[in-house]
């Protein structure tokens, strides 16, 4: 059979959920150290992605590319068209 949760009251009188202090510290310590690594690995991805840009950017710059002058290009671009249709008109 299913246990119902108990409450106690902490000092300030109000009810906190079943499970001693340490419990509940266990509890955040753990999921704050499975954060950290969730974090580490994050950054080694971006770190990654990072580079791969750079490659991109270095090949394009030896090709003759000159990326500044496109950025300008697409934002004057971006500027005067708008889209006439909704999003979901133009996914389907």
């Amino acid at each position: 059979m299913a246990k119902e949760k108990e409450t106690k009251t902490n000092k300030s009188g109000s009810k906190a959920a079943a499970g001693t202090k340490d419990e509940q510290i266990g509890f955040h310590k753990g999921a704050l150290s499975t954060l950290v690594k969730e974090r580490q690995e994050m950054l080694k991805i971006l770190q990654i992605v990072e580079q791969l840009m750079q490659m991109h950017l270095a090949a394009l710059k030896e090709l003759g590319v000159d990326l500044a002058q496109e950025a300008v290009n697409l934002e004057k671009g971006a500027k005067k068209e708008a889209p006439k249709r909704p999003i979901e008109d133009m996914l389907q």
